[in-house]
């Protein structure tokens, strides 16, 4: 069967809204794009962990403090589940992890912001855990069956990372004026990153139209953009907090809010490593490496030594 006839048969199985197993046959192209996207988001998770552990030792209470730890303990399992996921399609994770080092790789740019206050816990879990389940929630019906898998438990749990900031924030709301005006600045700062982590619009993203055809992606960037307004803008409100966007408004029409412009340039010099925290976040994942190392010598090691006395016992019986 020739190249064409392949990709035939190929699309006409995704559209039957089957899933893709490692062992299936698939397009260059099509193990390519699950990769990029997939390692991306393992990267993503990793790399979440720095601005939040910065503040687990000076969380406001011994039950802020487990919330948080458990949550940075659940980003570090997402990046496994996404780790191992990628290496279903053919791919070392070390070299996932050496891309992600050397900063081939990239990763989600709303992390490359500081984390200055507690209020920006909340808005991270919020803010920043809702966009991503907004994009994730679909994900758990992706083309890829070990994508798709894996993104049920993520997205459970990021669900209970989005109510810890959401109840955060609503501590804050109901504080001192103090404390409500650390809620408002956090949403003031994290506002508008949120809105960029859907990506560019439609017709800039070049890879969305042919990962909608695959079904890797089910709905646009700007789709996904203007659930997530729609839903958190109420939100706001009930929280007594003011959304940072003077072009906000409800259009009766489409019933959706209406927004103002996202500030693409920030976005692409965020992208090319230029943001706030950028060279901060890489040196700290770089450092973690280096001192891990000894951890996975250690575990080869025992790997290395499980497998020779099981093959002499195969061999002895």
């Amino acid at each position: 069967m020739g190249e064409v006839q392949l990709e035939k048969r190929f699309q006409d199985y995704l559209d039957g809204e089957n899933k893709i197993e490692p062992k299936d046959w698939m397009p260059d192209a099509y193990r390519k794009t699950l990769i990029r996207q997939i390692s991306q988001h393992a990267h993503s998770e990793v790399v979440g962990m720095l601005p939040e552990a910065n503040w687990i030792t000076r969380a406001p209470s011994l039950r802020r403090k487990v919330a948080l730890l458990a949550k940075v303990q659940d980003e570090a399992g997402h990046g496994l589940y996404l780790y191992s996921a990628a290496e279903t399609l053919g791919i070392d994770r070390s070299e996932l992890v050496g891309d992600l080092l050397s900063g081939k790789a990239k990763y989600s740019s709303i992390f490359n912001y500081p984390t200055v206050s507690w209020a920006d816990m909340g808005a991270i879990g919020w803010l920043v855990d809702g966009a991503a389940i907004a994009n994730q929630v679909m994900l758990c019906r992706t083309s890829y069956g070990p994508y798709a898998r894996a993104m049920v438990r993520i997205c459970k749990e990021e669900s209970f990372h989005q109510r810890q900031g959401y109840e955060i924030m609503l501590s804050l709301a109901n504080g001192t004026a103090e404390q409500k005006q650390m809620a408002q600045d956090a949403l003031n700062r994290w506002w508008w990153p949120s809105l960029m982590m859907f990506g560019p619009t439609d017709d800039l993203s070049p890879n969305s139209a042919q990962s909608m055809k695959w079904k890797i992606k089910r709905k646009s960037n700007d789709e996904l953009r203007q659930e997530f307004i729609d839903k958190t803008v109420p939100q706001a409100e009930f929280l007594g907090l003011t959304v940072p966007d003077k072009d906000l408004k409800w259009n009766e029409e489409k019933q959706g809010y209406d927004y103002g412009e996202i500030d693409w340039e920030e976005f692409y010099n965020v992208v090319k490593g230029n943001g706030p925290c950028n060279k901060q976040r890489l040196s700290d994942r770089v450092k973690a490496h280096e001192e891990g190392a000894w951890v996975r010598e250690a575990a080869n090691a025992y790997a290395a030594k499980e497998a020779k006395r099981k093959a002499d016992k195969v061999q002895a019986a």
